[in-house]
């Protein structure tokens, strides 16, 4: 695979894609996020008690909810082996997205990083995004990603939430 030339500096990105957010009661936050806010559920990774959600853009989310542990029960600790960077113990910011304008884009960001010396911690194909997964000076998660074409997930967009396959470096 040829890497694109890194570019002279940083790519422009179009604007935020989503924010993901972590929760201590995956319950109470959707009927907040739902009922109150009025953002509707469209999807679910059961496995990670996490669910996706939309405002009245045409895209695949707009806001994630991840339950994380409450530290006084073990019990409530969501399945191991979780597919996404930043999922911690701690509530609040568990990353926020960039949306890049194309792949073009996507490939000159990723080689302007590695010429910068910034840390890629993973590539992912989430099935309606390619994702490159880091952090900032502060240690917030940050996504970069680009949308994968529309008729690739809008059939299923539950199942393209779901994936989460780790691409080669």
């Amino acid at each position: 695979m040829s890497r694109a030339p890194a570019s002279p500096s940083p790519i422009q990105p179009v604007g935020l894609s989503h924010l993901v957010l972590n929760v201590r009661d995956l319950e109470r936050a959707h009927r907040f996020w739902t009922e109150v806010l009025g953002f509707r559920q469209v999807g679910e990774v059961e496995a990670m008690k996490m669910r996706f959600y939309l405002g009245s853009r045409p895209t695949h989310h707009e806001l994630a909810l991840v339950q994380v542990a409450d530290p006084d029960d073990p019990a409530s600790a969501p399945d191991e082996g979780k597919p996404l960077q930043f999922v911690g113990a701690r509530t609040g910011v568990n990353h926020i997205a960039i949306q890049l304008p194309d792949a073009d884009a996507f490939d000159a960001a990723e080689a302007w990083l590695r010429e910068s010396g910034i840390a890629i911690q993973s590539r992912i194909d989430h099935g309606m995004t390619r994702s490159l997964y880091l952090t900032d000076p502060d240690g917030h998660g940050v996504e970069l990603c680009v949308d994968l074409p529309r008729e690739l997930w809008e059939g299923d967009l539950n199942a393209a939430l779901n994936k989460a396959e780790i691409l080669e470096r």
